[in-house]
This record gives structure tokens, sequence and C-alpha cells, in this order.
């Protein structure tokens, strides 16, 4: 019986030239940690192994303050521990701004970068992300954004997030760089990427995939309908057999598709982001895998 196999190898982020680990940690919730708390959650993560750290400016936000309070608190943990700094792989997004909702012009994005810079209290990002489409933004002005970024030499690497297919075409087809990567919603209960086309386009291209909410937005942990239970029962037998946690082993089922899908995890609980590491004791089978797809879509496959 051949087996996936998932190591916690370094993998390129695209054609970014940059090496990341095999899974990320989010900082949705960091803001609301002391430093003390937060350099602990970060040590924990570079002792799971992870070198991917993904942040926003809209993160700490709560509708009607905190904007940039978790790239605020992260540094603050960079003054009271610089060390941490050259271990990570840092993404930050832009491009969120409530209540308008979304701002990708060029003076605004710009802008956007340099107050993060300031809050992060860093000269350089190796990721930046637009955060959300701007339906109003002409696709060329942001590659040109996208690009002044990159010669100010304020960011490595830029990518897109929750662009549709045809939104990423047209912003990839513009760039003179690469686009390195695109974060999409992906977990075994949110199967759009698969079904819409987007990863085949990001295999096709080499753009790298960065997974939000690979939990099911915590559903999967808290099965509270016919469907969540269903996904969990085929995870369960899987993360059974290896030793480990529900959430390890769909961690591990997003990390098995072919796309090469970075799941970005979003506990804040130092314990568990111990755990990240259990991902690489699963050991998925085509069937088994399929299983859990079958059980998310409620109907066999034709």
């Amino acid at each position: 019986m051949s087996y996936f196999p998932l190591t916690p190898d370094s993998r390129p982020l695209g054609k970014s030239g940059l090496l990341v680990s095999p899974i990320a940690w989010g900082m949705w919730r960091f803001g609301h940690a002391s430093v003390a708390e937060g350099q602990k959650l970060i040590e924990a993560a570079i002792a799971a192994g992870v070198t991917l750290y993904d942040t926003a400016d809209i993160y700490g936000f709560n509708g009607s303050g905190g904007f940039g309070d978790a790239e605020t608190a992260l540094g603050a943990v960079f003054k009271a521990a610089p060390q941490l700094r050259a271990q990570m792989v840092l993404a930050t997004k832009g491009g969120i701004t409530p209540p308008a909702p979304y701002d990708s012009s060029h003076d605004y994005l710009m802008q956007a970068l340099d107050d993060s810079l300031r809050r992060l209290g860093v000269e350089q990002v190796e990721l930046y992300q637009i955060h959300r489409p701007d339906i109003l933004a002409h696709p060329q002005e942001v590659a040109r954004t996208l690009e002044s970024m990159v010669a100010s030499g304020k960011v490595r690497a830029i990518g897109v997030s929750n662009y549709t297919v045809a939104q990423t075409r047209a912003i990839e087809a513009l760039l003179t760089i690469p686009l390195a990567s695109h974060q999409p919603e992906f977990s075994p209960l949110h199967l759009e990427p698969i079904e819409n086309g987007l990863f085949d386009l990001t295999m096709e291209r080499d753009i790298a995939i960065l997974a939000w909410s690979p939990l099911g937005g915590g559903r999967l942990g808290d099965p509270q309908d016919e469907r969540s239970r269903r996904v969990a029962a085929a995870l369960d037998l899987v993360a059974d057999a290896a030793g480990v946690s529900r959430a390890a082993a769909a961690y591990a089922w997003v990390m098995a598709h072919p796309a090469g899908a970075i799941p970005i995890v979003g506990t804040q609980n130092a314990a568990r982001i111990g755990e990240i590491a259990d991902v690489y004791k699963v050991r998925w089978t085509r069937q088994s895998w399929y299983d859990v797809l079958v059980a998310a879509r409620g109907e066999k496959l034709p």
C-alpha cells in the first residue's frame, strides 16, 4: 500500500526564492497577547519547526478599533527578543479598509505597507499579500504597486489572498515578477479551491498556496451538523491510526494535495502549537484521503 509522504523539509514559496516550512502559524488573534505570552507562542512554533508566520494589518480589529494590533504586538515581541526575527519568514497583508471595505489603490497600499513595517519594527517583510480583491482597482495598477513594493526593498515577494481564479489570472498576467502565493480558505469543509480550478491554476503557474481556516473555522473540532460529523469521523479513523489529534489529521489532509498547500494554524495555545509536528506522523492513502472528500461532499464521486 502506498502512502503520501509528509515531511518537515522546507519547500520553495512559489518562484520567490524563499524557503518555508510546510505548515505556517497565523496571528489573527495575536493582538491580545502580552509580550511574554506572544514570545512564548512564537518560540513554541519555532520549536515545532514552523518558519512561516502570517499576519495582517486588519488582525486585531474588532469592528470599531484594534486595527493593527496584531502587528503591533508582534513588533513588541521583536523588540523584546530580536533574535526571533531571523528565524521567521514574515508575511503580512493589507487592503481591507473598514468600513469602505477595500482599497488596493497605489497610494493606499504603499502607505499601508509603511504602516505595517512601522508597527512591526522591521525594514522588510518577506511576503506581502493583497488581503481581499478591490473591485474598483484595475489589476494593472495593483500589479505595478506590488512591483514597486519589491523594487523599494521593503518586500521580498508578493501574493494575493481570496482572489477568484479570474482575478488571479489577470494580475499574474500583468506582473513582471512572480506571483509567489495565493491565500484561499481551504479545509475538508471548504472545498472550493479544488472545485473552482484555483489549485489547478496554482500548480500550473507554480504559485504557493497558504490555506486559511484549515479546521473549517473550528467546526472540525466541535462538529455540530451532520456534514461536519461525517468529515470528523473520516478524519478520526486516520488520526487514531497515527496516534494524533483530529486537527493534525486535518492539517495533513490539506498538505497531501499535490498543490502543496501550506495550512495556517491559528491556535493561540502553546501546547497545541507544539502538536504541529504531529502532522508528519499521519499516513494518507488515496482511499483514506478520498474518504474524507466523499464525506465532505455527501455523495460518491462520479
